[in-house]
């Protein structure tokens, strides 16, 4: 009786191992081609103003599981520093952005690719002074840079302020 069980477990237990493996070779998770469409934002890079002036150093790194991207910004202009995590949604095509700064700020962003850019944008933001958007647009340049602009927008989506204008440039060492 005893062997019989243990057979029984090993045999279950071999054949649900062998039907797993079976499946995430046929489907790994977040592999497909949009859960690549931010890779180009994958990097380690030094940030300059449109000045040429070095501002910052930002860390962006595809996370173990291959599903989500971490960005770790410094500023050498300031005392900022901040965190975000960007993942692909499938659920609903969309991109989207949590961003923390060591002020307590925090930013929720959603977008998609247009053309071989990145476009994130915030929910309306109502407060006293008026309300607005937020928008991060991640140029994908040709030279192999990353344009990033964050902007302001009005509730028909005017651009009223711009925030951040960004070069990154690959830091090689």
């Amino acid at each position: 009786m005893f062997r019989t069980i243990t057979f029984l477990f090993i045999f279950c237990f071999t054949l649900a191992n062998t039907t797993i493996l079976a499946q995430s070779k046929n489907k790994i998770p977040c592999t497909t081609k949009e859960y690549k469409q931010f890779n180009f934002w994958v990097g380690n890079w030094n940030v300059y103003d449109t000045k040429g002036k070095l501002i910052g150093t930002n860390h962006v790194k595809k996370m173990s599981n291959a599903c989500t991207i971490q960005e770790n910004w410094s500023s050498k202009v300031g005392p900022s520093k901040g965190t975000s995590y960007n993942y692909y949604d499938k659920n609903d095509g969309s991109w989207n952005q949590l961003w923390i700064d060591n002020a307590g700020g925090n930013l929720k962003l959603k977008g998609k690719i247009v053309g071989k850019n990145m476009v994130l944008k915030s929910d309306l933001i109502k407060n006293s002074k008026g309300n607005y958007y937020n928008q991060i647009t991640f140029f994908n340049n040709s030279d192999g840079t990353v344009t990033q602009v964050w902007e302001l927008l009005d509730e028909n989506n005017t651009v009223f302020n711009e925030i951040f204008r960004g070069i990154y440039k690959r830091n090689t060492k």
